[in-house]
């Protein structure tokens, strides 16, 4: 497969594509893709000028297909990415491990491209698998997945405290303003509730948190489930990880059935199951980090064409959820 990047901030994208450099380079640097033949090259997302995702596609000498998945980032390798992963993997988070959690193996790193690689994961993302069927034993397995990235214990670089999740809020839904004015006065009382439930949000135990938690950020394999992204994982309450992924289901609800209640059966039971799973976890704690999540969200639907007509009616749950006026 043929496929054409150019990207000024990222310009051995041209090598990273290129299948004879790309199989000398990998012959190289890779010990999984010694002696193997690429077939396919597919650059899966780009977005110029930050980072670009690569998929290649190698046969080795007996036949078998390697996929593999380059993450190419314009302001330099991502090392603490790889080298959690690596983490993970090694302390309980590989293809074989009995409770069925895992990442996608990090197989090596390629400097000159800026790019470190994984194993690419077969299966479905969580997102496809919401449905109003509500598969409850998924989301027992969501909720566990969580806890055990929360007691895995590999020391954060970075946090990040309430105090940041406002200053973003404040930050993004002062755009809105800007691109809605009619809505200023709604968002204002919508920023003034969300920093008032924020202050008065319970502080858990800190530990590492994905941070970024949501459906897409699941892989789905049969009976195995993968977490994949972890590009934002810092310390923080564990609270927000669940608030997230139930924000992420309402939004998902409303868009695409026309009602934020949908799958509340399922967001029960990721709940309920992650709580019975921690000690000091409650459930206001997390219907706040829900309530600040689909803040967000209406600054993320106005990025969107497909989510703009969404956009009133995330503004009216919201006021419903903060009790403005």
């Amino acid at each position: 497969m043929t496929v054409f990047v150019t990207d000024s901030k990222m310009p051995f994208l041209e090598a990273a594509i290129d299948r004879v450099r790309v199989e000398e380079c990998f012959d190289r640097c890779l010990a999984i893709a010694q002696n193997c033949c690429l077939q396919k090259v597919e650059v899966i997302r780009h977005k110029p000028g930050r980072r670009c995702l690569i998929a290649y596609e190698l046969v080795d000498g007996s036949g078998k297909i390697i996929r593999l998945i380059g993450k190419v980032r314009a302001k330099g390798t991502d090392f603490h990415s790889y080298e959690l992963q690596k983490s993970l993997w090694e302390q309980g988070f590989a293809d074989d491990s009995v409770d069925g959690i895992s990442v996608p193996e990090p197989v090596g790193i390629i400097p000159e491209w800026q790019m470190w690689l994984q194993r690419q994961v077969e299966g479905k993302i969580a997102t496809q698998l919401l449905t109003p069927n509500n598969n409850i034993l998924l989301a027992n397995k969501v909720a566990e997945a969580a806890h055990k990235l929360h007691q895995t214990n590999i020391p954060p670089r970075r946090s990040h405290t309430m105090s940041d999740e406002l200053r973003i809020l404040q930050e993004r839904l002062t755009l809105v303003m800007e691109q809605y004015p009619e809505w200023q006065i709604r968002l204002e009382r919508i920023l003034v509730a969300s920093h008032h439930l924020g202050e008065n949000t319970p502080e858990l135990k800190p530990c590492g948190i994905h941070r970024d938690f949501y459906p897409d950020q699941v892989i789905i394999n049969n009976s195995r489930l993968y977490l994949i992204d972890l590009d934002l994982y810092c310390e923080g309450n564990p609270a927000l990880d669940i608030g997230n992924f139930i924000a992420h289901i309402q939004e998902y609800s409303l868009r695409n059935f026309g009602n934020f209640k949908v799958l509340r059966e399922y967001e029960n039971a990721l709940i309920t199951r992650f709580i019975e799973l921690t000690n000091n976890t409650t459930y206001p704690v997390i219907e706040a980090y829900t309530t600040l999540t689909l803040v967000r969200h209406i600054h993320i639907s106005t990025q969107f064409p497909e989510r703009r007509p969404f956009t009133s009616e995330l503004l009216n749950l919201c006021e419903q959820r903060l009790h403005v006026n």
